[in-house]
């Protein structure tokens, strides 16, 4: 019995060992594959994500040579259904539909992007602050995350949109940079406040680092994935605000965007005239993409769990 009970603990431990082996190999990756993205790449969710997204990426950087037509060519006849020439049909002012969808895709990727980017920066810099400075300054900073809660969004981005002296793609973005960081930094305020006492933050406040250094470089690291998962939400925040804002009428109308052409289907009358693919081709694409961020959500969970992670 000892010999069979010595047996099975060495393969217990043997097993144990094998698993940890392989998770370690999966995290520092293959050669010039780094490890989170292995990660990413073998959770079936996320890697569709990750390859939808690619191929939004792709069409809006090869856009001029993917599209047949500039976005704003409006010498073909109006109105037309789908045809050889016009895959999505044209416009009610004479534009190609399936050229202005492809176009489309740049703007929604820059919007999201970089109104993600400044959404996230505000939040980590405003929550990381006040969740590790207790006192007065916990207070302020608090107050304003509230009151950037409690505000109507919708309503508050309508307005700054409408009576901005100067209009254009970057006011869509300041716009929606100001009105959506509440909550990241609500989340990330909550997370510094478990982080603040571990022992390595203790042992960078006797080396002398600096209050900035240790929230910055010392406790942001440690919370990679909130601040990626928080990326993302903004991004999709972000897409979703736009499309929002230019078919409200609000956008840069010489700006193509899938919001503008929902505004402009609307407004050309394609249900009426049964222009199907005018009307639903950019709440599709628009919808595919905001798809692929949330697939790829599930990748960026499997970072930071790796209970969550398929073998």
């Amino acid at each position: 019995m000892s010999i069979q009970a010595t047996s099975a603990a060495a393969a217990g431990a043997s097993g144990g060992d094998t698993e940890g082996t392989r998770l370690a190999a999966l995290e520092a990756g293959t050669g010039w594959v780094p490890g989170w993205f292995v990660i990413l790449w073998r959770n079936g969710k996320c890697r569709v994500g990750l390859v939808m997204l690619l191929a939004f990426v792709v069409v809006a950087l090869a856009a001029p040579l993917i599209a047949p037509f500039g976005p704003h060519y409006d010498e073909f006849t109006t109105s037309a259904g789908p045809s050889g020439a016009h895959w999505l049909g044209t416009t009610a002012r004479g534009e190609d539909v399936f050229s202005q969808l492809v176009y489309g895709a740049r703007t929604s990727l820059v919007v999201g992007v970089v109104a993600g980017v400044l959404s996230t920066f505000i939040a980590l810099a405003v929550g990381l602050t006040a969740g590790y400075l207790q006192g007065v300054v916990d207070e302020v900073l608090s107050f304003f995350i509230n009151l950037g809660l409690v505000v109507p969004v919708l309503p508050l981005m309508i307005t700054l949109s409408a009576y901005a002296p100067v209009h254009g793609l970057g006011l869509v973005v300041f716009v929606i940079a100001v009105t959506g960081w509440a909550f990241g930094a609500r989340l990330k305020r909550a997370q510094i406040i478990t982080l603040r006492t571990r022992d390595y933050v203790t042992a960078a406040k006797f080396s002398g680092d600096s209050t900035a250094r240790i929230i910055f470089f010392e406790i942001a690291p440690n919370m990679s994935s909130l601040i990626v998962v928080g990326f993302m939400g903004s991004a999709l925040g972000a897409i979703g605000a736009e499309a929002g804002l230019s078919f409200l009428g609000l956008g840069d109308p010489q700006t193509m965007s899938w919001g503008t052409m929902l505004n402009q289907a609307s407004a050309g009358g394609a249900l009426l005239t049964g222009q199907w693919a005018w009307l639903v081709a950019p709440g599709m694409v628009l919808a595919l993409l905001i798809t692929s961020f949330t697939l790829i959500n599930f990748g960026v969970d499997a970072l930071s769990n790796p209970h969550l992670r398929e073998d």
